[in-house]
């Protein structure tokens, strides 16, 4: 048993345990998820694991608790309220299904700003599990770890099965966060990502008080210093394109923004690796092949122990978990300074959004609240011949506990106060609508990143678009100039703008619940429903 710290689990209610594993090494780590029976050790090292049941986020059984504290600043309307008196039922019988256990405790940092960094105690009923949350969040140094006092406890026991009745929950499955005692309960699912959102909610309600801006995105910094941070909802390249072999990659997937600039929440990646490719990806790829990394739900002939990443038997949503430094080029603080350049990717399956757009302050919260990309007929069970709008406020809003302008006016504020550049880049569809354009070309897409990042995008000559009112560039070296005003790419200009117009009608309704929490700024950001492009 490794060093426990400072402060037992006997200040998280836990009595009466068989032991608990402090700590433990990634090799020990190992060695007690082998002895468990919990995964197996795959071809060059990584441990493959089951998550059985749930092989994702079960978003309908996330429970935030509803008392004099949080009332006032939970965001109602997107997060499940539970009562004070379920959650300690629920706690109680959590504590009381662990009499007897053998559990795994780990003391971990989510936040690498060494001044709003948040102390997390992560005690867990698999090893594997352990395991995880050391991989995905930031690691205490050996001296830290000797005071370590956690200021949220995260207890996760996949084999206790919640009553709905007895704890005001949905199902067997239950996430219960409890901001006012600091404390987030996780039964009935062993999908790990649960723990990974649950540090990220934790950060999304503690640090905008603060002034600090919490974000869903990915982000990289220049040889000259310069950060950039990517927004962007699944599909849309959030990943891809913040992976920039001339660039330093901070992380890949939640950040803050205080005022000592963009940091890094976690230490970790968790990359989705079905049908990952060693030619398209190759630093994720290697990531497969590496001893620490864990790989949920992945397929492997257990005769030879190759892995095959193609094959979706146990689940599409087959994820590898592993530290940032796993990646070359990764940054080795998780800091950089504050971002010259925020990036919104959408995929625009209507075809209609340009390439590439620059937004004012005001339009870049109008668009960050939106949160717009489209799914495509035909991906999803239940789509129809068009594709489907998604707005999803804030590029997050399932991790989201408070009001999305609290968010949206930090970001906007942020931006102003540092001079930041704001793009709108489409990764999505030209020369029409799913079906009948094609994929927005990535060479292009990188060129015009290319341009926005080094600011010579910002001396070209610009057009403003007649629907959505962003200023568009209208030549870029190295880029077809068709390619930038979307009607252009067009076989039948009437049919782009009766698209245009019906896209700009969709960003206006979904919008409505937003107008009474916004300033006059943020509601002229709003698309027109013009009657024709020139």
């Amino acid at each position: 048993m490794s060093q426990q710290g400072a402060f037992g689990l006997e200040a998280q209610g836990f009595r009466n345990l068989k032991a608990v594993n402090w700590n433990l090494t990634v090799p020990q780590l190992y060695e007690e998820a082998l002895k468990r029976g919990e995964g197996h050790v795959a071809k060059n090292g990584p441990l493959v694991v089951l998550t059985g049941l749930h092989t994702g986020r079960s978003a309908t059984d996330k429970f935030v608790v509803r008392d004099a504290a949080s009332e006032s600043h939970v965001w109602w309307d997107n997060n499940k309220p539970m009562t004070p008196a379920h959650f300690d039922a629920l706690y109680a019988d959590m504590m009381k299904f662990a009499e007897g256990k053998e559990l795994f405790a780990k003391d971990l940092f989510g936040g690498a700003d060494l001044e709003h960094r948040l102390p997390v105690r992560i005690v867990t009923e698999y090893a594997w599990h352990s395991l995880f949350v050391h991989q995905l969040l930031i690691r205490p140094t050996a001296e830290e770890l000797k005071g370590f006092n956690p200021e949220f406890t995260i207890i996760d026991l996949p084999s206790f099965e919640a009553d709905p009745a007895k704890h005001g929950c949905s199902s067997k499955t239950v996430i219960a966060v409890n901001f006012t005692k600091k404390i987030v309960l996780i039964g009935g699912t062993s999908y790990a990502g649960e723990m990974k959102k649950s540090v990220f909610t934790i950060m999304n309600y503690l640090l905008p008080p603060k002034g600090i801006m919490s974000m869903h995105c990915s982000a990289n910094v220049g040889p000259d210093g310069t950060a950039a941070i990517f927004f962007g909802l699944s599909g849309t390249g959030k990943t891809t394109l913040s992976a920039d072999a001339s660039r330093t990659l901070i992380g890949d997937d939640e950040h803050g923004w205080s005022e000592h600039g963009v940091f890094n929440i976690e230490g970790g990646c968790y990359a989705k690796v079905i049908r990952l490719s060693r030619e398209a990806e190759p630093e994720i790829f290697s990531t497969t092949e590496r001893f620490g990394t864990v790989l949920e739900n992945v397929v492997m002939d257990h005769a030879t122990r190759e892995l095959d990443l193609d094959d979706a038997k146990f689940a599409e949503n087959t994820r590898a978990a592993y530290p940032i430094d796993f990646i070359p080029n990764a940054s080795d603080t998780g800091r950089a300074g504050h971002p010259k350049n925020v990036i919104m990717l959408t995929a625009d399956a209507f075809g209609v959004l340009p390439p590439i757009a620059k937004l004012t302050p005001s339009q870049a919260m109008y668009h960050f609240l939106s949160g717009f990309t489209a799914k495509v007929a035909g991906t999803e069970k239940g789509l129809g011949k068009e594709p489907q709008p998604t707005f999803s406020t804030c590029f997050g809003a399932p991790f989201m506990p408070r009001h999305p302008s609290e968010y949206g006016n930090l970001l906007r504020d942020l931006i102003g106060q540092h001079q930041a550049d704001c793009w709108l880049v489409n990764t999505g569809w030209t020369g029409g609508a799913f079906g009948e354009g094609s994929r927005m070309p990535i060479k292009a897409t990188r060129a015009l990143l290319a341009a926005a990042l080094d600011g010579s995008l910002a001396n070209v000559e610009m057009r403003v678009d007649p629907h959505f009112k962003f200023r568009v560039p209208v030549s870029v070296p190295g880029v077809d100039a068709k390619i930038l005003n979307p009607r252009d790419t067009w076989a039948n200009k009437a049919a782009y703008d009766v698209q245009a117009r019906k896209l700009a009608q969709m960003f206006r309704e979904n919008f409505t619940k937003f107008e009474a929490h916004v300033g006059p700024d943020v509601l002229e950001a709003a698309p027109v429903l013009a009657v024709a492009a020139e």
